[in-house]
């Protein structure tokens, strides 16, 4: 069951800035919801790591997956936590002082312990759901996964009850001693577009609806 807001933690309250904070599954789900790629950090015997991978949710759960002999996902699963980020980069907010620029952006940060899917028709739907994500109504469409296929891959979850996000909106925030410096004050957004769907120069099937109304949704 999804629950409203979570009390922070010692490792997810934040403390800088703590007005951009939230606490709100809603906002988190947002988040998590409108990326594609997530980044987790972790250590093993090597070093620190922050490894870039796909990411998507199901219910309470970010999901990711990978080959088993992936070095990251063996230590998820051998370590005793985990920490993953997520941002969405949507302007620059220029300022009269040089100190106060600043970005808007929607992140989010998730601890916890990530969990192996392993229990065969999970790990399936787990699957179909990121297909889902990438086009909605393909998995018809494609070859499903083979059984060696799904033998070779790795499913991990982690709860997101361990979360918080901090998001800025808006434009500058200037000192009242610097508001009569004359200078273009103001954001420069970032346009998260899409482009129109390319064929493969192997293609043999019409443009299906999802890819055709790739270009006119938002990113």
């Amino acid at each position: 069951m999804t629950v409203a807001a979570l009390p922070p933690s010692a490792r997810t309250r934040v403390r800088r800035v703590a007005e951009l904070a939230s606490y709100e599954q809603a906002a988190l789900h947002a988040i998590v919801d409108a990326a594609y790629l997530c980044h987790i950090a972790f250590r093993d015997a090597h070093g620190s790591h922050c490894i870039p991978t796909a990411c998507w949710r199901i219910d309470d759960h970010l999901y990711i997956h990978g080959s088993n002999g992936s070095r990251m996902l063996k230590q998820l699963l051998a370590d005793t936590g985990a920490c993953v980020t997520i941002t969405h980069l949507d302007a620059l907010v220029l300022a009269r002082s040089a100190f106060n620029h600043t970005m808007n952006y929607r992140s989010a940060m998730i601890y916890g312990q990530f969990e192996k899917v392993a229990d065969t028709g999970q790990q399936h739907a787990a699957m179909e759901a990121l297909m889902d994500k990438l086009a909605p109504g393909r998995q018809t469409k494609v070859r499903g996964g083979s059984a060696k296929e799904y033998a070779a891959t790795t499913v991990l979850r982690i709860a997101l009850d361990e979360s918080a996000v901090k998001q800025r909106a808006g434009g500058p925030l200037d000192d009242a001693g610097d508001m009569a410096h004359v200078v273009w004050t103001g954001e420069l957004p970032f346009t998260h577009g899409r482009g129109a769907a390319i064929a493969d120069a192997l293609n043999t099937c019409e443009l299906p609806p999802y890819a055709a109304a790739w270009s006119t949704e938002s990113a």
